[in-house]
C-alpha cells in the first residue's frame, strides 16, 4: 500500500494540537540522550564545518544536541507558535518557516538533515524529494524517535489511556512511514537504540506529557479533563508514582540513518 502525500503540508491533528500546546510540549517532552552525540558525528557526520537542518524541531527539544556537535544548525518549524517557543528557549538559533514539502533552503547547501519525533507526520515521496533537494549527495537524513518503554506496566498503562483517541494521526509505532525506504533517493535505515529516563514529577513527565500530545491536546476541553482524571486514578495505584516527588520515564530512543543517492 503506498503512503498518500499529506494534503496540507500541516496534519490537522498536529497544526491544532501543537498549536495550542507549544507550552505543555517544551515542557512535558522529554529531552534527549547525549549517548546520540557520537552517532550523530559519526554516522551522520556532524561536526564544525558541517551544516545541519532540525527540520520539523517544534520547540527545540533535540537543537541542543545538533549544536553541540559544533555543526552550523538552522531549524524549520512551520508552526509560529511552536517556533517562537523554540527561540524563548534557544533565542541564538537561526529558525525559519517552513515544512518537509517546502523548505527554505537552496539546492544541494546542507549535509544533513535531522527530524527528531517528526517523520512521521509528512512521511511522503514529496517530503523525501525536497529533502533531497536540499541535501548535498551523499548526505544524511536522520530520524529519532524516543519511543515509550512499555515493557514497564505503568507505562504500558498509559499507552492504554491515550491509544483510544489517537484516531487517524499519523503514529511512528503504524510503521508506515518505513515503506518510504529504500528508495530512488534513499538508501535502507541504519538503526541505533539507546535507552533513556526521562526525570521529572509526576506531573511534568507523565501529565505534561500526555497533554503534549497531538490528539490529545486537540480534544474538547471535557474529554482533556477526562483524560487527565485518568492519569491521576493511574498514578494513585501505583506505589512508585503515588506522592513520589520525582520519577524516571522509561523510553527508547530509535535512531535511523538514511544516506542520500549521489545521483539522483
Amino acid at each position: 500500500m503506498a503512503i498518500q502525500d499529506p494534503d496540507p503540508a500541516v496534519h490537522h491533528a498536529a497544526r491544532q494540537g501543537f498549536s495550542s500546546a507549544a507550552d505543555s510540549y517544551s515542557r512535558g517532552r522529554p529531552d534527549y540522550p547525549r549517548e546520540l552525540l557520537p552517532w550523530l558525528r559519526q554516522t551522520l557526520g556532524l561536526g564544525a564545518g558541517k551544516s545541519v537542518v532540525d527540520l520539523g524541531a517544534g520547540t527545540g527539544k533535540f537543537t541542543p544536541l545538533l549544536l553541540a556537535t559544533g555543526a552550523s544548525v538552522v531549524a524549520v518549524e512551520p508552526l509560529d507558535e511552536m517556533r517562537t517557543q523554540l527561540l524563548r528557549n534557544i533565542p541564538t538559533v537561526t529558525a525559519l518557516a517552513g515544512s518537509a514539502q517546502s523548505l527554505p533552503l537552496a539546492d544541494e547547501s546542507v549535509d544533513a538533515v535531522l527530524c527528531a519525533q517528526a517523520f512521521h507526520w509528512f512521511a511522503s515521496t514529496v517530503a523525501l524529494r525536497e529533502i533531497g533537494r536540499v541535501l548535498r549527495p551523499g548526505g544524511k537524513l536522520g530520524l529519532v524517535w524516543n519511543v515509550r518503554d512499555e515493557s514497564v506496566d505503568w507505562v504500558a498503562a498509559i499507552t492504554r489511556i491515550v491509544k483510544p483517541y489517537e484516531g487517524d494521526t499519523p503514529r511512528y509505532h503504524t510503521g508506515e512511514w518505513r515503506r518510504l525506504f529504500p528508495g530512488e533517493l534513499f538508501s535502507q535505515l541504519e538503526e541505533t537504540v539507546v535507552s533513556y529516563r526521562h526525570r521529572g514529577s509526576v506531573r511534568q513527565v507523565i501529565v505534561e506529557r500526555v497533554l503534549s500530545v497531538s490528539f490529545i491536546a486537540a480534544l474538547p476541553e471535557a474529554d482533556r479533563k477526562h483524560v487527565v482524571q485518568s492519569l491521576d486514578a493511574l498514578i494513585a495505584s501505583y506505589a512508585e508514582l503515588k506522592g513520589a516527588a520525582s520519577i524516571e520515564f522509561p523510553y527508547r530512543t530509535h535512531a535511523y540513518c538514511s544516506t542520500r543517492a549521489v545521483t539522483a
